[in-house]
């Protein structure tokens, strides 16, 4: 169903011959929406723009949309949505709010790449930015109608693994005993003994070369440990109550098999060349070249993903290609980017993205951290939220938190402001769902029956119908440019509508159809908080 916004957008379009840059308006004297296309279009013309607006008025074709249109101040153009104009479009949400998404014009085959936890270990606070907003990604693109398939590029390879291995088969361990946590303190004994230990540290070389030969025993084991890491990342993915599971895992092993044709193609074609006994590519615009295999025969991350975004093109199709990591990662990204496009991997119409984000800070400002000074376990951060709240209440204040922020800006975890049931918080939002609800529940319990949305003459309900028909919009605007924060804003918005609205327009206390469609004003709003809250991931309760 197309938006109120862009079914005015483009008949104003029509007459304009140029994007009308429609606003909602700022001030309710002023309409609903406005435009300056009339300002913008008499520069060109030479003419008054209040003269370039009456004359647009003529042509513009929405009488069956709103109240004649209106030129104010130097030549704005004032559009009012007529009130059953506006009953209609926030009744249709009733039944099913998806039905009010934008859908995509050319649904794609996008790829989002995120989490990506490293084997034997646990996921720390780093990885909670990119799991809840790949996440939400994947939620917002889905709803859109395109198909999304996530792509958990686990570290599940490297020289970690010899030492990890030997320190098993010393120990006598039965890895079938251990979880994720265990798994990390062997990384850590296994990395002290490695510096401390030359014997062992040779030992580890050598295992790396037998797992890299596909030594039975020494694949075995390796298999336990990510076995055991997933049972530990799924834990923590049914906690965050995000979509990722065990058959969108695609880890650094799964393209070794690549690696070495990739290096060998791009040498024989000549971009790629052996520089100080690396083999790197030099691309324009770039301080340093990728290296695809240092000097000792070992490949990297550069290669690795030059060879998944290579894969991800041509196996699995991909149009569109993004990447949520943090966002000092971004110049690794454009680089590989940009030697996979050199190197004719991917195509031009195929569109790469790095969504780089920000870090979660502490209340003093500084990196979240234990009180040791260490990079905290993401669980920590679970665990203080739901120090002050429910599981669900913490999850909407978590994920809310991190985002409703701009993506590339840090922010603060403070547990205790992220759980208020007031002001800008996720918590706020679930209130607010619960308060229509109880609105609702106490109507059936009174025998009182709404269908549909037909009275909207007081403002606050102009107000609160606006702001539901805008609802499609926003979420297309999200998959388009990957801001989760104007979703959130937009929910926000609507609560404070909503809130404006039980203020000056009394629901149970009305009486007749204008009771009953408030009622049905008060469950639309219900429904569309619940589906928008969905797409970012967050439970809306129908009690707090």
């Amino acid at each position: 169903m197309q938006s109120l916004a862009s079914l005015l957008t483009s008949r104003v379009e029509a007459a304009a011959g140029v994007d009308p840059e429609m606003r909602p308006a700022t001030k309710p004297q002023f309409g609903h929406f406005q435009s300056n296309v009339a300002l913008r279009l008499a520069k060109a013309e030479g003419r008054p723009p209040r003269d370039v607006a009456a004359d647009l008025i003529t042509r513009i074709d929405v009488a069956d949309l709103c109240e004649p249109l209106e030129v104010a101040g130097p030549g704005f153009i004032n559009f009012r949505i007529r009130s059953e104009v506006l009953a209609r479009a926030a009744s249709d949400l009733l039944a099913d709010p998806h039905t009010g998404i934008d859908q995509a014009d050319a649904p794609q085959k996008i790829v989002i790449d995120y989490s990506s936890p490293n084997v034997a270990k646990q996921m720390h606070v780093g990885h909670l930015r990119t799991t809840i907003i790949g996440d939400c990604f994947n939620r917002v693109l889905t709803a859109t109608g395109h198909s999304v398939l996530p792509q958990n590029h686990i570290g599940d390879w490297g020289r970690q693994f010899g030492m990890l291995i030997e320190q098993t088969l010393d120990e006598g361990l039965d890895l079938s005993t251990l979880d994720l946590a265990g798994a990390e303190e062997l990384y850590k004994r296994a990395n002290e003994r490695l510096k401390a230990d030359e014997s062992f540290a040779d030992r580890a070389r050598n295992r790396v070369v037998a797992l890299q030969a596909g030594d039975e025993q020494t694949r075995a084991i390796w298999q336990r440990l990510i076995d055991v890491s997933k049972v530990g990342f799924n834990e923590t993915y049914h906690r965050l109550g995000v979509l990722l599971t065990d058959e969108h895992i695609a880890g650094e092993s799964s393209y070794n098999h690549l690696l070495e044709d990739v290096c060998t193609d791009l040498e024989q074609r000549g971009i790629a060349v052996v520089d100080d006994g690396a083999l790197v590519v030099f691309v324009d615009g770039f301080d340093a070249p990728a290296i695809l295999r240092n000097r000792h025969g070992g490949y990297g991350y550069d290669v690795t993903d030059v060879a998944a975004l290579k894969y991800r093109a041509e196996t699995l199709g991909a149009d569109r290609l993004i990447y949520v990591t943090d966002a000092r990662q971004r110049n690794h990204f454009e680089l590989v980017f940009a030697v996979a496009r050199k190197a004719g991997y991917i195509p031009d119409s195929l569109v790469t993205e790095h969504v780089g984000y920000g870090m979660v800070l502490g209340r003093d400002g500084r990196p979240f951290s234990t009180r040791e000074g260490t990079a905290a376990y993401l669980i920590d951060l679970l665990d203080a939220a739901e120090e002050h709240v429910t599981r669900p209440v913490a999850l909407a204040a978590i994920k809310y938190a991190d985002l409703s922020n701009q993506l590339q800006k840090d922010y603060v975890f403070d547990a205790e402001r992220m759980t208020a049931t007031t002001g800008d918080t996720g918590p706020y939002l679930q209130y607010a769902h619960a308060r229509a609800n109880q609105i609702l529940r106490r109507a059936e319990a009174d025998g009182i029956a709404w269908s549909t949305i037909t009275v909207l003459d007081e403002p606050a309900e102009q107000a609160l119908a606006l702001l539901l028909s805008r609802f499609g919009e926003i979420v297309a605007l999200v998959a388009e440019d990957l801001q989760p924060h104007k979703l959130c804003t937009y929910l926000f918005d609507l609560a404070t509508a909503m809130s404006s609205f039980y203020e000056q327009c009394p629901v149970l206390k009305s009486e007749g159809e204008v009771r009953a469609s408030r009622l049905a004003l008060c469950a639309t709003t219900k429904k569309v908080l619940a589906t928008g809250l969905g797409l970012l991931g967050i439970e809306a309760p129908d009690q707090m």
